[in-house]
């Protein structure tokens, strides 16, 4: 029998799996499916979802030794628990945590913050002395999720609309807001805001933020500054509640896609923690899952 592990990133859109054969050190299978019918609300309906798609990528001979998976919509330890009590109820020998937990290990670090900006933002980590599960932000795309993409844009808006407020004509982000919305004007940007769609279409507009401040707009420019603020804050938070901070470990489509954000969140870090690294994980996170794994078995 061949001894392998399996790493599993259960994203909101997309599923990713690793399969690692120890004695080999190889990834023996990579494989990436729809997150369709994903959901956490029935932690057994979610773990019946997860192992048919888990028990589909081994191959014969294998044998299964220990699955971790980073789970989107598993935001306490006490869910993460659970859905792995689902998980080995079927056969399974696994571990979940929540997705933004396999960053600092995807990055090859043993300890440090994981920050996820991608249509929602969140900060996790673990308290340096307790070790028990840490995070900030998260709270969904009304609320807050600073600086991620549905936050950019709903900042931006309000940006917008209060230099209209003050009888300011329209400027670059303002224009770059309605070509992206497919509007004519203000009160129909914020009537598709806020009934076409709502708050789960608003992160697909965030190209059209960081394309006005390249065009020189200023509020554009300062919607990203802000944002990149309130990421570094999230950090700063979690290490005044005792989080390690070896370094703070970010991923996520926006963030990465965006070095503007990327550069203002870490300008503001070294304010808030000097001497923290931030690093931009380039590395799927699901390497992260398989790291998991093979530290468990090791």
């Amino acid at each position: 029998m061949n001894r392998v592990v399996v790493g599993v990133d259960v994203g909101g859109t997309k599923t990713r799996m690793r399969l690692l054969d120890l004695a080999a050190g190889e990834i023996v299978a990579d494989r990436t499916v729809p997150s369709a019918g994903w959901q956490t609300r029935s932690m057994p309906a979610a773990a019946t979802w997860l192992a048919e798609r888990v028990t589909a990528l081994p191959r014969p001979g294998d044998e299964v030794v220990r699955v971790v998976a980073g789970a989107h919509g598993c935001e306490t330890p006490e869910q993460c628990d659970q859905l792995g009590h689902e998980l080995e109820s079927l056969g399974l020998p696994a571990s979940v945590v929540n997705d933004a937990q396999l960053l600092v290990p995807a990055a090859g670090l043993s300890a440090g913050i994981g920050l996820v900006v991608g249509t929602g933002s969140i900060a996790v980590g673990r308290h340096r002395e307790t070790g028990a599960h840490l995070s900030a932000g998260g709270w969904g795309w009304v609320l807050g999720d600073e600086g991620s993409g549905s936050a950019l844009v709903r900042d931006a808006a309000r940006a917008v609309l209060a230099r209209a407020d003050d009888g300011a004509p329209l400027e670059a982000l303002g224009r770059a807001l309605l070509r992206s919305y497919g509007v004519s004007g203000l009160p129909e940007l914020a009537a598709a805001m806020s009934w076409d769609g709502g708050v789960e279409t608003w992160a697909e507009h965030a190209p059209a933020v960081f394309a006005a401040a390249s065009e020189g707009s200023e509020p554009a420019a300062d919607v990203i500054r802000r944002g990149g603020a309130a990421l570094a804050d999230l950090a700063a938070r979690l290490a005044r509640r005792g989080a390690e901070t070896d370094a703070v470990v970010a991923a996520g489509g926006v963030i990465v896609g965006q070095p503007s954000l990327f550069e203002a969140f870490e300008e503001e870090l070294a304010s808030l923690l000097p001497g923290v690294t931030a690093t931009l994980l380039r590395e799927p996170p699901v390497a992260g899952a398989v790291e998991l794994a093979r530290r468990l078995v090791a």
